[in-house]
């Protein structure tokens, strides 16, 4: 390394894994309540590429849990601000902002094949679904998925399974419906953050307070920050396993054969 910006983590993975996690590229699908820990996790971790997909803007409703939301980015596009931040943690890292949504008409945009590493922090349900089966049908990247994050108040209930035994978790049902309706179901296993918590209810009004709804969301629910960047430091260490375990299988194989 040039700098100890990284030190501590080199320390621990060894200069092997350092240079893993520099070469890995993730794309990180959602950059709000979740994501947005996901991606600054993942920066000051030391990966080096990562592509961030949003299509909305800062709201101050944001500014309560969201990495990139403050008094002075409301009203930024949300992957520029994310940007900002993440190259005043690493002016080094390498970044691709796609200030747009993964949709059945985008899809074909995207190639999951050329990352290390897929997170998906996505709200809307048809999108989240279709980003499944496609990462699951893509060969290289290993996959992470958020489950539902919002009203919720025990971090400590933050777990991580398989998405078929996913328990507790009204998204995680939904989704399944929906593949099992459809006849569709992912090509292989995806590893999800979710919450057992039963779901409050919010207290509070049931619309934005301008009246408007984003990506089409039927209801606004209450969320804080400890349960949503819980949610996106668990992915951010799912996706730094993935890299660092696909590190040490490479140099099993190469010893093996020598």
């Amino acid at each position: 390394m040039n700098n100890r910006r990284f030190d501590r983590t080199e320390r621990l993975v060894g200069p092997s894994g350092m240079e893993r996690l520099q070469n890995a590229r993730v794309i990180v699908f959602g950059v709000g309540g979740v994501g947005s820990w996901a991606a600054e996790a993942l920066a000051r971790t030391g990966v080096g590429h990562l592509t961030l997909v949003d299509a909305d803007t800062v709201a101050e409703t944001n500014v309560n849990r969201q990495a990139e939301a403050t008094a002075a980015t409301v009203g930024e596009v949300k992957v520029q601000a994310m940007s900002r931040r993440l190259l005043e943690i690493n002016p080094d890292i390498s970044l691709e902002l796609v200030d747009g949504r993964y949709t059945a008409d985008t899809a074909d945009g995207f190639d999951l094949d050329s990352f290390d590493f897929i997170i998906d922090a996505i709200d809307s349900l048809a999108d989240k679904a279709l980003l499944l089966l496609n990462a699951a049908a893509a060969r290289r990247p290993g996959i992470a998925s958020s489950m539902g994050a919002a009203l919720r108040l025990d971090a400590s209930r933050v777990a991580v399974a398989e998405f078929w035994k996913v328990k507790g978790c009204p998204l995680a049902a939904a989704l399944r419906s929906r593949f099992r309706r459809s006849g569709m179901k992912p090509r292989r296993k995806i590893k999800c953050v979710y919450s057992d918590e039963p779901a409050m209810k919010n207290l509070g009004a049931d619309t934005a307070p301008d009246g408007t709804m984003t990506y089409g969301k039927v209801a606004v629910n209450g969320s804080l920050c400890h349960i949503t960047a819980t949610f996106g430091m668990n992915l951010a260490g799912l996706a730094i396993a993935h890299i660092l375990h696909s590190a040490t299988t490479a140099a099993e194989s190469e010893s093996a054969e020598s």
